[in-house]
């Protein structure tokens, strides 16, 4: 299997680069990359030292490394348009179409993608952060009224991370709630969960799977065994279908790909936009 070198490049934080340069490469299967981020090239002096390590990179290896580009100030693109790799600029591929089409000049103003430039936005972000956090596990803040969804599920089936993407990206309000022995037992949701069953929304995951991240997390007792494991979810899934709640196996799907499956299942209103 070959490798390549690949710079993600920005005078910003590079997280654009790095989110369009990741999903180009996941189409080639047969290469392994070796990806190096440069955010904050916002100055000639650190541009060019970031030419000099690509250059050396392209002597060493070689093979031209490729470099994504979100850079925004032309000079700076200039360099690294002359630089030993393959430049595949963003904004250039896009903003003159754009331009074009709009008959008007883009600002070519740095930071507009991931600052803070809409401060409402960026406070609605965190205050969705700070819910998922002291709503997680079914934690002390129970307010699932302010909630716009309820996770439900077996311990370590996604639910956290989940909540924590949707508060991140999209301002979105998402607690979770674990469900465990006590209530498979009841056969039934808890108390707390039942006037809010239209926020509920679950998740399951392959037994395998699970009892792999369970030991992880702890090994010992009957937690991670594949007996525990496959009863939970059993019980979970026909608490979900007896009880009409949707729910989405999480076995084979990123955090990604879960938060936006889900919202396009509920139809939630993102409240703010990447």
């Amino acid at each position: 299997m070959s490798q390549r070198t690949v710079f993600f490049i920005s005078d910003e934080t590079g997280v654009t680069a790095e989110t369009l340069g990741h999903s180009l490469l996941t189409q080639f299967e047969g290469v392994t990359f070796r990806q190096v981020t440069l955010p904050f090239l916002s100055s000639p002096q650190k541009a060019q030292e970031a030419v000099d390590r690509i250059n050396l990179t392209a002597e060493l290896e070689g093979v031209r490394p490729i470099i994504f580009s979100t850079l925004v100030n032309d000079d700076l693109r200039v360099l690294f348009q002359n630089s030993n790799g393959l430049y595949l600029d963003f904004f250039d591929a896009f903003l003159a179409p754009l331009e074009k089409e709009l008959e008007q000049r883009s600002s070519h103003a740095a930071g507009r993608a991931h600052g803070m430039s809409n401060l409402q936005k960026y406070n609605q972000r965190i205050d969705a952060t700070n819910f998922a956090l002291a709503s997680d596990d079914g934690g002390s803040n129970r307010d699932y009224d302010r909630a716009d969804l309820v996770l439900v599920g077996v311990s370590r089936s996604g639910k956290t991370p989940t909540c924590l993407y949707l508060a991140l990206q999209y301002g979105i309000y998402a607690a979770n709630y674990p469900l465990a022995d006590d209530d498979f037992e009841r056969g039934d949701l808890p108390a707390v969960l039942k006037p809010v069953k239209e926020k509920l929304y679950g998740l399951t995951i392959s037994a395998e799977r699970l009892q792999q991240i369970r030991k992880e997390r702890r090994a010992d007792g009957r937690y991670a065994t594949i007996q525990q494991v496959r009863f939970e979810l059993r019980e979970a899934e026909k608490l979900f279908r007896r009880l009409g709640i949707p729910f989405l196996d999480t076995t084979q799907s990123s955090i990604e790909e879960i938060a936006s499956t889900i919202l396009d299942k509920t139809a939630i209103e993102r409240r703010v936009r990447p």
